[in-house]
């Protein structure tokens, strides 16, 4: 008779960088579970997997810090084991594997296979598109595409995620579907690059016919497309989002500058008129469209003169959403072998110079909105607030919607009309106008 019962492992998913990694934690703990493996995501368990983010320097130093976190836990016997995945691991492991050796194993972005074997599990082909979401039940990405063929001199990530491979549309429709049957009413589609995907599965860009096919799975209301690479851009996109009213009026179009010598050793493969005719061409197809950019200051050789054309042409243009970010050296990209030649200091103060114009377009922007009703997603409730979005807003990046739930109950996961009656420069707040749908 057996007197020793063996210990039960909770496995612990530690997620840090973009939804694309949310979307890889979320296949692993898809796959663990259908395993009958005990898996939480970022609460306590006795095996830590972290999804590491390696993109720039703080996201690497973010990624360091959490696996040393965890060894040190391993060293005091709170964990037991740690493994560590992702883009971080992908790119560094030989120097990982020297600097933080107690780690139990190292695996890359496309060793799900292995990871799932050191975790006593089996990889499960038939679970194609099975994941267990750990976003709120209303809204869930959706990855079209893995992978980037763009030669842009800045980026790591064809280092860490190799050449762009688009799903099937029949995949992502059938992914889709299992998601709606699970109560998600958003789907976010997410890729290196939108713009590029069926070009390697139909030899033509096809985000349209994909769009027109996950319109039609019922439950979905709202479908959402984030990171667009601006050349080549397949401008059929803007009549599916025209003409079908679950494609919410909204694109993630990374920019990244608007100089042209800076765009040219970017090797973005576009000039500013280019770009400003692509975006005159998207409003007029689209005059509801909102278009969200993020910007990169301080790179090599960025002159007073190259930061001036950005700040004029952000005035100019009037983005609805921005984000910008300083630029980071990054080791075997193209631009490693420029000179990083604009001091720390001077990246910072150019990236808030260029918030404090957007935060003054937004700000005026949101005025617009007051005593305008939208229809808004409730996403959950925080202190004294419901927190929904409208279609122009993303989670966790754009503008919020802000509900006193002292005074109003809307329900979570659920569309309602709201009426806006406040705004500042990044948060909206409303009352409802009617009961929820």
């Amino acid at each position: 008779m057996r007197t020793k019962s063996l210990k039960k492992n909770k496995i612990n998913v530690v997620t840090l960088g973009c939804s694309k990694n949310v979307y890889d934690s979320e296949v692993l703990m898809g796959q663990l579970r259908a395993n009958n493996k005990e898996v939480v995501h970022e609460e306590e368990g006795n095996v830590v997997v972290i999804n590491t983010c390696g993109f720039i320097a703080n996201a690497k130093e973010e990624s360091v810090n959490t696996i040393l976190e965890y060894v040190q836990k391993k060293e005091a016997g709170e964990v037991d084991k740690v493994f560590v995945t992702g883009c971080l691991s992908e790119r560094y492991k030989p120097d990982l594997q020297q600097e933080i050796p107690n780690v139990d194993e190292y695996f890359g972005t496309s060793d799900l296979p292995n990871l799932l074997k050191a975790l006593g599990a089996d990889y499960k082909h038939e679970l194609l598109g099975e994941r267990l979401t750990t976003t709120p039940k209303n809204y869930a990405y959706l990855k079209i595409a893995e992978g980037c063929d763009r030669p842009c001199s800045f980026c790591a990530i064809p280092l860490m995620r190799g050449k762009h491979k688009s799903k099937p549309i029949e995949e992502l429709v059938s992914e889709s579907e299992k998601l709606a049957a699970k109560g998600v009413k958003e789907l976010i589609l997410i890729a290196q690059d939108l713009t590029y995907y069926g070009l390697d599965l139909y030899k033509k860009r096809n985000l349209a016919e994909l769009l027109q096919k996950l319109v039609k799975v019922e439950g979905i209301e709202w479908i959402r497309l984030h990171y667009a690479f601006p050349t080549g851009f397949p401008m059929d996109v803007l009549d599916v989002m025209r003409n079908e009213p679950k494609v919410c009026n909204y694109i993630d179009i990374p920019l990244q500058h608007i100089a042209d010598p800076i765009l040219k050793s970017m090797r973005r493969g576009t000039t500013q008129a280019k770009t400003t005719k692509l975006l005159r061409d998207f409003r007029a197809a689209v005059p509801e469209m909102t278009i969200r950019t993020t910007l990169i200051v301080g790179y090599p050789g960025e002159t007073e003169e190259d930061f001036q054309t950005l700040k004029d042409w952000v005035k100019e243009m009037r983005f609805e959403r921005l984000g910008c970010f300083t630029y980071s050296h990054e080791e075997n990209t193209h631009a490693y072998s420029l000179e990083d030649d604009v001091p720390e200091d001077v990246k910072q103060q150019r990236a808030n110079e260029i918030m404090e114009i957007q935060s003054q377009i937004s700000w005026e922007l949101n005025q617009e909105k007051i005593g305008k009703t939208f229809r808004c997603i409730i996403d959950r409730k925080e202190g004294n607030y419901f927190v929904g979005r409208t279609e122009h807003d993303s989670p966790d990046v754009d503008n919020e919607v802000l509900i006193d739930a002292a005074k109003h109950y809307v329900k979570i996961g659920d569309f309602t009309e709201i009426e806006i009656t406040e705004a500042s420069d990044f948060d909206l707040y409303g009352v409802p106008t009617s009961g929820n749908k």
